[in-house]
């Protein structure tokens, strides 16, 4: 009896791998080659990070709200006032004045008073208006005086040069040749078209003409 012999076995690798692609089947293989595709896409997909969306690299708008009373105002604060300083100065003329400076503060930007300046004849503590006039008087200079009502009732003097740009009416007809008509007239052109920047400027009033504003000029200032 001849002794059984083993069955040769596949001689290439090739020939070996087409037998099994034969005994697992062509269709069956291809299944597991598109799951296995799947599972890793899938994977990579889970690990990594998806991108930010586009409104995270928008800024964020505040949602803090200010309650403000319906009927507020803003007053916006000049940080400097032009002064007109006249008079018994050492150099008169326009000068660039902090907010809230003093008459003092004034009279010194111009240089300081000359040796003829009258001092007590102003309040050198009064606080300077934006577009108003500093007069520094000399010593035995007649200032006229208006009478204005204090607020007890009584009368009280005033020193200097009215303001045309600050007085009432009733102050303003207390001018000589300056009536009511004059007066109201003055206080309306400036509420209407601005302070005046000087004394000539009066002429802007209807009613003042070239030769009631060189009786004024000495008695008004701005």
């Amino acid at each position: 009896m001849e002794p059984m012999s083993r069955p040769a076995s596949q001689s290439t690798l090739g020939e070996r791998a087409r037998a099994w692609v034969e005994w697992f089947g062509v269709g069956r293989l291809v299944a597991a080659s598109v799951a296995t595709l799947i599972v890793c896409a899938g994977g990579l997909w889970l690990a990594s990070s998806p991108p930010p969306p586009t409104e995270a690299s928008l800024p964020m708008a505040s949602t803090t709200t200010i309650d403000a009373p319906l009927n507020s105002t803003t007053t916006t604060v000049p940080a400097f006032v032009l002064v007109h300083v006249a008079g018994a100065v050492v150099q008169p003329g326009v000068y660039e004045l902090r907010a809230g400076a003093r008459v003092r503060d004034a009279i010194d930007a111009a240089g300081g008073p000359s040796e003829s300046a009258d001092w007590n004849a102003l309040n050198l503590a009064a606080v300077v208006a934006d577009a108003s006039r500093v007069y520094v008087p000399v010593v035995g200079e007649a200032l006229p005086a208006a009478p204005a009502l204090g607020s007890d009732g009584a009368d009280a003097v005033r020193s200097g040069p009215i303001d045309v740009n600050r007085a009432t009416a009733d102050e303003l007809d207390e001018l000589p040749g300056v009536g009511p008509a004059t007066a109201a007239a003055i206080v309306t052109e400036r509420e209407r078209n601005g302070p005046f920047v000087g004394v000539d400027d009066l002429d802007r009033v209807p009613g003042i003409g070239p030769a009631k504003l060189e009786a004024l000029r000495d008695l008004v200032t701005t």
